[in-house]
């Protein structure tokens, strides 16, 4: 591994830092109170060209941290991105879908967490310590394990939620259709979302209150289930609802959402369901929690990219609405939302290329990562 430090106080020039207040002041967005409100006129702003850029996260000061899925980690500045903060490329491998697949820091900005699969293709979450916006190498220590039988399927996405704890999306382990039933079975991680404290045991702490602590046939760190490749997902600033962006087998890609008022325990469907059609003659679970959207492989789509729900002040008529891709068709669309429920789907008319995932700034903008290099900031048309 090898680590590179700059100082983060060239990120407060970016101009992006504005008041968390201004981001978030709105507690009822006109657009978004309206069923099927109509789309936002938005533009792309390229700001940057990384190697694969993958995933990224608001770090100390608001810097932007990018990471690059050959296992880099470098801060976007004025004047792009700068040299690697963190490597970590000689210790994981990018055949399948493997590689750096996710960062993030936590609520204080105090320590980073990355996601990857070493080189034996096992995922695996490191924590590093960060002090003054550097990362601290002497720190890392690896904080979860999980064997991957499969190449594809790996998920990786990580995340803090609003309850300050660490949340985990791995997919269902791969190759195709789930051929070892993980999606349904508690007794794997695989297929899952999980949910644990990292600062609160060696190595992590289990949350008293995930929904599977008391279920001896259930693995404890468990905090929702049936889930094939949940790519991205992640919470709104706002309301702390989840939202996911599960990547779909051949016919159906969808988003799946939590209130932030759930116990956890919800369960997707995956693999007796493809959205809400059951998947080779599968039967609906019972407890089967429905996506808010669906959409079929019929035209460019793939793969869902799961977004967020945008919170900034720079598009008023955006505010309120999920906005997604999919990484074959590229189009930027949002969701607008209205007590959890659809009320209109909305092209932006703006494509972002092979978009992989979105980053959310301090202050709410969006960033969109194209696998191919670009980086683009979503502004106002």
């Amino acid at each position: 591994m090898n680590v590179r430090t700059r100082s983060s106080a060239l990120l407060c020039t970016l101009g992006l830092v504005t008041s968390l207040a201004l981001a978030t002041a709105s507690a009822e967005d006109a657009d978004a109170r309206q069923p099927g409100a109509k789309a936002a006129k938005i533009s792309l702003t390229h700001v940057a060209t990384a190697r694969n850029p993958i995933a990224g996260a608001s770090g100390p000061g608001g810097a932007i941290w990018i990471a690059e899925r050959a296992g880099t980690v470098r801060e976007l500045g004025p004047r792009g991105l700068g040299e690697p903060v963190l490597d970590i490329s000689a210790e994981t491998t990018t055949d399948g879908e493997r590689g750096l697949l996710g960062i993030a820091f936590d609520p204080a900005r105090t320590h980073l967490y990355i996601s990857y699969t070493n080189l034996e293709g096992t995922s695996t979450i490191d924590e590093f310590a960060v002090r003054k916006g550097r990362i601290r190498p002497e720190t890392r220590r690896t904080v979860l394990t999980q064997t991957q039988p499969y190449a594809n399927h790996n998920g990786g996405d990580i995340k803090f939620g609003p309850d300050g704890y660490l949340y985990i999306a791995f997919g269902d382990g791969g190759a195709g259709g789930d051929p070892h039933g993980n999606g349904q079975n508690l007794d794997t991680l695989l297929g899952k979302l999980l949910r644990i404290d990292p600062r609160g045991g060696t190595p992590y702490a289990i949350p008293s209150d995930n929904p599977f602590v008391d279920d001896p046939n259930a693995k404890d760190e468990i905090w929702a289930y049936g889930l094939r490749n949940p790519w991205r997902f992640s919470f709104d600033a706002r309301t702390g609802d989840l939202l996911i962006g599960d990547v779909g087998q051949n016919d159906w890609e969808e988003i799946d959402r939590a209130p932030a008022r759930s116990k956890g325990g919800e369960n997707y469907g995956w693999s007796q369901m493809e959205g809400t059609h059951p998947f080779r003659g599968g039967t609906e679970p019972a407890n089967h929690v429905r996506p808010i959207h669906e959409y079929a492989r019929t035209g460019l789509g793939c793969a869902v990219t799961g977004g967020f729900v945008y919170r900034g002040s720079a598009i008023p008529a955006l505010r309120g609405q999920y906005v997604f891709s999919d990484y074959c068709d590229g189009t930027i669309r949002s969701l607008a939302l209205r007590n959890g429920k659809v009320t209109g789907v909305n092209d932006l008319v703006v494509n972002g290329g092979e978009v992989i995932s979105f980053v959310e700034g301090r202050a709410g903008e969006l960033y969109v990562l194209a696998l191919g290099g670009a980086i683009t900031r979503i502004d106002a048309a």
